[in-house]
């Protein structure tokens, strides 16, 4: 049987047990925990815990359990904007260079001499009913269309999630195309440019539902090239993440690039003279301030 529900008061209780100064106060520190919840930010406390009793290091302050929170969160504020615009403009290639080398084709994301069987038998999976019916332009093309079984692409794609348009570039037979959208960002090698979109993906989806950053943990290590040269001690860490990032973001729009680094250097900065935090910064999240 699982651990039964507590009071905010309990929780409080259970924190100064384990040896969390509670230095906001009581009364904020019941508004914060209504407000976020204590299973959530639990995971926020977790890098000061010294054992498996989940009991805390001397000088774990309240205060800095909410403002890794919060920086976490305005983390993944900036990013998201810097991954939206590399999924824009990934879609916008992917739709252009085969559409037009299949110009007679304008479903080929759904032709099994274009993609692979596996990709186009799972298709239906994606392009349901509901997909059709929320989507307004797609709705709207059956409406005029009905004996069509998909939209062309330019309308289709520009609607799939980004997991799935990554999925159905991996699944081109046509490697040349795959290698001119590469291109497009300056990479070569076919397989550099799936390990950079699979990481790209991996935070996006981070960002996206809200999961934890600081201390994410990218399942695939991230390949080092003469275009970026990463560190093998940082091979899965979120700084190098947010270099690949930075990178595609950069070919898309220079000015952006520049915007987001200046975000993200000024969110850190403010921690300098925060101890707690700023080991946190370094040795978490890779980054060197």
């Amino acid at each position: 049987m699982g651990k039964t529900a507590t009071t905010v008061d309990e929780q409080i209780d259970k924190l100064k047990g384990r040896n969390m100064t509670m230095d906001l106060g009581d009364v904020k520190a019941k508004e914060i925990l209504l407000d976020i919840g204590y299973y959530r930010l639990g995971f926020y406390w977790n890098p000061f815990e010294i054992d498996e009793h989940h009991n805390l290091k001397n000088g774990t302050k309240f205060s800095d359990v909410v403002k890794l929170y919060y920086l976490d969160t305005d983390l993944k504020h900036i990013l998201s904007r810097a991954l939206n615009r590399i999924e824009i403009n990934f879609k916008t290639q992917l739709i252009y260079y085969v559409s037009n080398y299949y110009d007679k084709n304008p479903t080929w994301f759904a032709d099994k001499k274009i993609v692979s069987h596996q990709f186009v038998k799972g298709f239906p999976k994606i392009y349901t009913e509901s997909f059709k019916k929320n989507n307004k332009p797609i709705k709207n093309h059956h409406r005029k269309h009905s004996n069509d079984i998909y939209a062309p692409a330019w309308k289709t794609l520009e609607y799939l999630t980004f997991g799935s348009v990554i999925k159905l570039y991996l699944s081109l037979h046509n490697q040349d195309l795959q290698k001119k959208i590469a291109e497009q960002y300056g990479i070569k090698s076919l397989g550099v440019f799936e390990n950079y979109l699979t990481t790209i993906l991996f935070i996006r989806n981070i960002c996206a539902h809200s999961d934890l950053l600081f201390d994410s943990y990218t399942p695939l290590g991230i390949k080092s090239t003469p275009i970026i040269d990463i560190d093998r001690n940082k091979r899965h860490s979120l700084s190098s993440s947010i270099r690949i990032i930075c990178y595609f973001l950069e070919k898309i729009s220079v000015n952006r690039c520049k915007e987001i680094t200046k975000n993200i250097n000024d969110l850190f900065a403010q921690f300098n003279d925060n101890k707690a935090i700023s080991e946190i910064i370094v040795n978490k999240i890779g980054y060197e301030l």
